[in-house]
């Protein structure tokens, strides 16, 4: 069945948020707090590991050298204008904000919180974009099958330090990797192995921001408003032919 591997992981974000939830209410504030660093660095080590491995390559000597980092600014200016120019990061808080409303979680403070940071985290990625194309041209969930179970056990600390919010990230999640699996065939042909390698090192930044926004919340990043990066990474690398 054609979509299951997108089913499956809202399924996993969904299930564990409820035990995240269970777990969070027979721990301390202190004790979440803490967790709520460990999560915020461990995000941030994702971002910052996803970039460099697609951002250094071998050179001669043992040495490394580094590729696409034009690429990174440029498209990271490129699609900060462009984000800021139609508000992403606004629209999806005004989102959050309705789903909020309508789940009747109007006194839950970390509930915008938890959505935010969740979706952005989960959505952002090559995983998810390669994972929703293997589904849809081949039928094949495993590679998405495989990120609900990474997704499913970060939900877990996630919520149980940020709340109900992560639960309601599943939605987000069932739009963005279904919409690539239904248009998959008129993407296929664009994502080559350059355009994912640019993906995963515009996205780990993205990541590292979500990260940065966990532990530094009264500093934080609009990062909904940076996601036209990765549009402009894409049509650069293919213009390009490369990073």
């Amino acid at each position: 069945m054609i979509g299951i591997g997108t089913i499956v992981n809202a399924g996993a974000i969904v299930a564990g948020g409820l035990l995240g939830l269970t777990v969070g209410s027979l721990i301390s504030r202190r004790v979440q707090a803490t967790l709520v660093s460990g999560m915020a660095v461990g995000t941030m080590f994702i971002g910052a590991g996803a970039t460099f491995s697609k951002m250094l390559i071998s050179a001669s000597g043992g040495s490394f050298e580094t590729r696409g980092a034009l690429m990174l600014v440029m498209s990271l200016a490129a699609g900060a204008v462009a984000g800021e120019l139609v508000d992403i990061d606004g629209r999806f808080e005004r989102f959050g904000e309705w789903l909020k409303r309508v789940s009747r979680n109007e006194k839950d403070k970390s509930f915008l919180d938890g959505f935010v940071t969740a979706s952005l985290t989960f959505c952002i990625g090559a995983m998810a974009i390669l994972g929703a194309l293997e589904d849809g041209l081949r039928g094949d969930p495993s590679l998405l099958y495989l990120k609900a179970t990474m997704d499913g056990i970060f939900t877990i600390a996630l919520t149980a330090s940020l709340g109900k919010g992560v639960l309601f990230s599943a939605i987000p999640i069932l739009i963005f990797e279904g919409s690539i699996t239904l248009a998959s065939s008129l993407l296929r042909p664009v994502m080559t192995s350059d355009v994912l390698d640019a993906i995963s090192l515009v996205g780990g930044v993205l990541i590292f921001c979500v990260g940065w926004n966990i532990l530094w919340n009264e500093k934080k990043i609009r990062v909904a408003n940076l996601l036209p990066s990765l549009v402009v990474a894409i049509v650069w690398t293919l213009a390009k032919g490369g990073l």
